[in-house]
């Protein structure tokens, strides 16, 4: 039995509401320290605490499919993922000064007309849209599944193609990115023969040939 089909949850619909306020700014705050804090490592462990903290969001609103996924997904793939990239890439573990670019005032304009124009959309679309706690379920892997196979069978396969398509163009930029290393790289070691040559003294019997 899921949380939405639940007789009688532990929480009333009122607080339901605070908790969704309280998780929201813990997790608006956790995404404001994992983009302005400058060690790599702090970011992606506040970048765990933001997802989960949608995930959270999710269970909240009974999409509970919704909100394990983002668990399984986002929070154990992707961020391990961003945790390997750091290991093998040697990152810095402390404070790193390269990770500020210095263009702050201009990220925070994108992202502030990016927040109110997703929240206008939302609005928009779902202005009478409401959610009722104490009813069906509502987003149990069966419902999403049904209305993601009946209704946005094209949307989900278009996203597939577009992330064929994305991790192709990754595997020919790294494989022309090696290539050019590898070009610059011998160019550079004939440069240093040729130099290591000229500097050689040269035999007696050379000098006077000449």
């Amino acid at each position: 039995m899921t949380l939405a089909q639940a007789p009688h949850g532990f929480l009333s619909s009122a607080g339901v509401e605070i908790a969704f306020l309280l998780v929201g700014l813990l997790t608006l705050g956790a995404a404001l320290v994992t983009v302005t804090t400058r060690q790599l490592v702090h970011a992606a462990l506040w970048l765990v605490v933001a997802l989960g903290g949608l995930a959270v969001e999710y269970l909240l609103l009974t999409a509970e499919f919704i909100a394990w996924v983002q668990v399984l997904i986002y929070v154990g793939s992707v961020v391990v993922l961003l945790l390997f990239g750091l290991m093998l890439t040697k990152a810095p573990i402390g404070r790193s000064p390269d990770a500020d670019s210095g263009n702050r005032w201009a990220a925070l304009t994108v992202a502030v007309a990016s927040a109110v124009a997703l929240v206008w959309v939302v609005v928009d679309a779902f202005r009478t849209t409401w959610i009722d706690l104490s009813g069906p379920a509502a987003g149990t892997t069966e419902v999403t599944g049904a209305s993601l196979f009946r209704h946005w069978v094209l949307p989900f396969e278009a996203l597939s193609v577009l992330l064929l398509a994305a991790l192709v163009g990754a595997i020919v930029l790294s494989r022309k990115a090696k290539a050019d290393a590898e070009g610059e790289g011998d160019g550079k070691a004939g440069a240093d023969g040729k130099a290591k040559a000229d500097a050689l003294p040269t035999a007696p019997g050379k000098e006077g040939a000449r």
